[in-house]
C-alpha cells in the first residue's frame, strides 16, 4: 500500500478554495482528525498530511480514532497505517451502543453516538492541546442535512464549514465542504486506502432519513446536472459562521 500518495489535483483544488473561503488554517494550528475509518476521513488525512508540505502557513496535524466496540466493526488496523505515515494518533474505546441502550431517551441510536464520539474528540483535544478539529462530511453531507432539516424541522439549516464550539475552546472545521461523495470515493478505491467497513447494527435494521435523502438527491440530480452546484450556492451563508 502506498502511504504518500498525492490527492487529485480537483479535490486540491476545491479544499484550497474551502480553507480559503472560510479561513480554516491558521498559522500555528494544532489540528485534530476524527478518522473513522470511511472513505472520507481517510481521503482527508492523505489531503491534510500532503497540504502540510506546501501549505502557506504552518501548522500540525494529529488523528482520533473513537472505537465505539461495535461487534464487527475493528478500525485498530488503523493504528499501523498511521505510524507507516508518520502521524501521531489517538485511539479512544468506549463501549458507545451499550450505554446507548441505557441512557438513550427519545433520540435515536447515530445521534447518540455522534453526540457521544464528539465529546471523546472534544476531550482529546483539550488534553493534547490541539486547538481545532477537522471533520470529514462533504457537499452530499450538507445538502442532505439542508433537506432533512427543511422537511424535519421547519428550518433553514445545515452543516457549518467553519465554527466555535460551545464552550469557546476548539474550533471545528469541515475541509471538504466543496467536494462530492464521489470524488474521495474515487480517491479513496484509487489510492487503496485501508477502508474499514461500518458494521454497525444500528445503522442497517432502519432506513434512515438521511439514507432516504440521499436517494431523492441522487434521483433528482439525474434530471438536474447542476443540482449540488446550485445548492452548494443556496447554502453558503448558512455554512458561514467562521470564528474571529
Amino acid at each position: 500500500m502506498k502511504h504518500d500518495i498525492k490527492p487529485p489535483k480537483s479535490i486540491l483544488r476545491k479544499v484550497g478554495k474551502a480553507v480559503a473561503d472560510f479561513d480554516m488554517i491558521r498559522e500555528g494550528d494544532r489540528i485534530l482528525l476524527g478518522v473513522s475509518g470511511g472513505k472520507d476521513s481517510l481521503s482527508l488525512l492523505q489531503i491534510l498530511n500532503h497540504l502540510q508540505s506546501y501549505a502557506p502557513v504552518k501548522f500540525e496535524l494529529g488523528v482520533i480514532t473513537v472505537d465505539p466496540e461495535v461487534e464487527g466493526f475493528n478500525p485498530a488496523p488503523l493504528k499501523d497505517y498511521y505510524d507507516a505515515l508518520g502521524v501521531p494518533w489517538f485511539y479512544e474505546e468506549q463501549p458507545i451502543m451499550d450505554e446507548a441502550r441505557q441512557n438513550m431517551d427519545g433520540n435515536s441510536f447515530c445521534a447518540y453516538c455522534a453526540r457521544m464520539k464528539r465529546g471523546i474528540m472534544y476531550s482529546t483535544c483539550r488534553r493534547e492541546g490541539y486547538n481545532v478539529l477537522a471533520l470529514a462530511q462533504h457537499l452530499d453531507d450538507l445538502a442532505e442535512s439542508l433537506m432533512m432539516s427543511l422537511f424535519h424541522g421547519g428550518q433553514l439549516r445545515t452543516m457549518k464549514a467553519h465554527y466555535l464550539n460551545d464552550a469557546g475552546d476548539i474550533r471545528i472545521i469541515r475541509p471538504l465542504v466543496y467536494c462530492r461523495e464521489t470524488q474521495t470515493g474515487s480517491f479513496a478505491v484509487e489510492a487503496t486506502l485501508p477502508i474499514i467497513p461500518d458494521s454497525c447494527p444500528a445503522c442497517f435494521t432502519v432506513p434512515t432519513q438521511r439514507a432516504y435523502m440521499k436517494q431523492l438527491l441522487a434521483r433528482e440530480e439525474r434530471q438536474t446536472k447542476h443540482l449540488f452546484a446550485n445548492m452548494l450556492h443556496a447554502m453558503k451563508p448558512l455554512m458561514d459562521e467562521t470564528p474571529p
